[in-house]
């Protein structure tokens, strides 16, 4: 299965795009075909997607409306943990 993710950001066009850099290298890097693409707040929950990735400000927010898990991050430019959190989901997902 070639996991839908979605980087979720306020436009969906600057932070969201970093997080969509990040999330496919570390895949890549770790052996993960994934399709990634980037979402805006007022648009994600109507996307078709397996898992957003989203920050702290928006998750609450997401979550709401989600019908999909939402991975709040603390901070999209920390590599640890956007790593952790995407390999954490990955892994899970091979279970």
């Amino acid at each position: 299965m070639k996991p839908k993710i979605q980087a979720v950001c306020g436009f969906g066009v600057g932070s969201s795009m970093m997080l969509k850099m990040n999330i496919e290298k570390i895949a890549k890097e770790n052996g993960y075909d994934v399709d990634v693409f980037c979402g805006d707040i007022t648009t994600s929950t109507a996307n078709k997607c397996d898992v957003i990735f989203t920050s702290r400000e928006l998750g609450d927010r997401i979550k709401q409306r989600a019908t999909v898990p939402v991975i709040i991050l603390n901070n999209f430019m920390n590599k640890q943990e956007v790593e952790e959190k995407v390999l954490s989901y990955l892994q899970e997902l091979e279970k």
